[in-house]
């Protein structure tokens, strides 16, 4: 079947720079663009395809048919469906820096279905202003498979109207650090529900560099930090995860997975067994909300069953010091001997005065350092104690996701999600030895037999020429049938060529085999290859 983009028209067009009267002193820019069907009236969307100009974080709002508004009864609702999804186009073309993007069915939020009008918002993560807008934006019906031909051109140049109604209606959280950030040139993004620093008064590349040979402090405080008490702790906390937490020695963590029975992985976190007779659980900020919902409800029910159990969310702030240099500069801090903390284990010290501050050496950039919980109330005071050091540099989202990749580390809802199963995401080792033999965590029977029968697709390393390779990106074999997805992708700072991770057909997974990837419909040659990409230096003690 032919596939045609369903007509669509703009109704109402906005551009808003830093400082306009519609905005807060020093925002970022806003480009919204509200899109209706007068030929459908209402479709079921499949997949949104657009070029994007410069960096920006994507939000999608849609107004759907219900039965209230065919009785009339009152305007219809804006709907969340999409979420600041970052767009990077490739910097490098001849003409500037832009991309194509697809926005799939299956990532929104919400059902999709008669759909009346499309509210899309583009936030630019710098207070710089640039010109930014989108062109030849398509949007196709349920149903449909991505195009195969040319785009035409459709909209460009937006002009300031009327700023939309609850466009800055999200309610971004803020860190503790969130006048520290700005004070030292912090250009803040919406990421997960929160306002984070994308990057500082340094570029992507020289924090990425400098993180590698000195090191940089990051804030991680929009994490959920949470505590669970009582002497059922670990029965608890091996019903919900794949690790084998009852081996944990004091004060010793170990990454895990939450799944759910149909074996997919709806979060990863960190487990420490501290020496205080509770687990300190760290996890992701974009699944706080579902996280604590789990946990809260399986402590309900194992206290029901008469089990001892209960959860504290701790307010701590966590700051994230990495790289080579990074144990040297908090050692001028501490009294505790860091040459006896390894890597994945933890200890609760004064740091620089602070008293009360956990210790644990982890952390998502692939080299040695430290992650940080302190309160919240000295955090800036902590904060400016470890900058005093020069080595030390502040680091934002874009080093972070750059380092994380060239480590081979997974990000949840790009890299693993409830769809994805351990055995598929090459996590196997996180799946306690103990716990694969009794088959007694979610998603057990499914996620066990994948170990020996190999599961029909995984995770894989890429590395290719040509233009770097980004999420979606389809991934070929060299007779041109798809073999697989790109989930994560960029240009390696350190090894200076294109880096991605993705998912691909088992029996082309294995390191060195030759496939291509499709960019801007052109295909480009990639190779399987190993991860990490960068060789990892986390400290262990022999």
């Amino acid at each position: 079947m032919a596939r045609e983009p369903v007509p669509c028209a703009v109704r109402a067009a906005v551009a808003l720079q830093a400082g306009d009267v519609q905005t807060d002193l020093a925002r970022p820019g806003v480009a919204v663009i509200d899109v209706v069907f007068p030929q459908a009236g209402a479709v079921g969307l499949q997949e949104i395809v657009f070029k994007n100009f410069y960096t920006a974080f994507l939000t999608i709002r849609v107004q759907r048919r219900s039965p209230a508004d065919m009785a009339g009864e009152g305007p219809r609702k804006w709907v969340t469906c999409l979420r600041n999804y970052c767009l990077m186009p490739n910097p490098h073309t001849e003409e500037g820096s832009q991309d194509y993007f697809s926005v799939f069915r299956h990532q929104m939020l919400c059902d999709v279905d008669e759909v009346m009008a499309i509210r899309m918002i583009l936030r630019q993560p710098s207070p710089v202003w640039l010109h930014f807008t989108i062109e030849e934006l398509q949007i196709y019906p349920r149903g449909q498979e991505s195009p195969q031909k040319d785009f035409q051109s459709w909209l460009s140049h937006l002009t300031s109207q009327e700023q939309p109604e609850n466009l800055h209606g999200d309610g971004l959280k803020q860190t503790p650090l969130y006048d520290f950030h700005q004070q030292h040139g912090g250009k803040m993004v919406p990421f997960a529900g929160w306002s984070m620093p994308v990057q500082y008064t340094h570029s992507h590349l020289e924090s990425h560099m400098h993180t590698r040979q000195h090191c940089s402090l990051f804030d991680v405080s929009h994490m959920l930090q949470t505590k669970v008490f009582g002497r059922d702790r670990v029965k608890f906390m091996e019903s919900l995860v794949v690790g084998d937490i009852a081996e944990l020695k004091p004060d010793q963590g170990t990454l895990s997975l939450f799944t759910n029975e149909k074996g997919g992985i709806i979060d990863d976190l960190i487990v420490t067994s501290t020496s205080e007779q509770h687990l300190y659980v760290v996890s992701n900020a974009g699944c706080s909300d579902k996280d604590l919902a789990l946990m809260q409800t399986r402590a309900q029910e194992l206290r029901a069953a008469g089990s001892d159990v209960h959860l504290e969310v701790w307010e701590n702030a966590l700051l994230a010091l990495q790289g080579p240099s990074a144990v040297r500069v908090l050692q001028a801090g501490v009294s505790d001997d860091l040459a006896k903390l390894p890597f994945m284990s933890s200890a609760v010290m004064d740091v620089f005065g602070v008293p009360g501050c956990r210790v644990t050496r982890c952390g998502y950039t692939g080299e040695d350092g430290v992650e940080i919980s302190v309160p919240a109330r000295r955090v800036v005071e902590l904060a400016e104690r470890l900058l005093d050091d020069p080595d030390v540099w502040l680091a934002g989202l874009a080093a972070r996701d750059s380092l994380r990749l060239e480590a081979g580390l997974c990000l949840y809802g790009n890299d693993i999600d409830e769809t994805t199963t351990p055995v598929e995401a090459s996590l196997v080792w996180t799946l306690g030895k103990r716990r694969r033999a009794a088959m007694d965590f979610p998603g057990a029977a499914i996620i066990v037999p994948q170990i020996k029968e190999k599961p029909k697709h995984k995770r894989v390393g890429l590395m290719s020429t040509g233009p770097p390779i980004r999420q979606h990106t389809r991934i070929l074999d060299l007779e041109g049938q798809t073999v697989g997805t790109v989930t994560s992708g960029c240009p390696s700072p350190c090894l200076q060529k294109n880096i991605a991770m993705g998912y691909i057909k088992s029996e082309h997974s294995k390191v060195d085999t030759a496939l291509t990837v499709e960019v801007r419909k052109k295909n480009y040659s990639a190779l399987v290859t190993k991860m990490p990409f960068v060789p990892t230096r986390y400290y262990t003690i022999k």
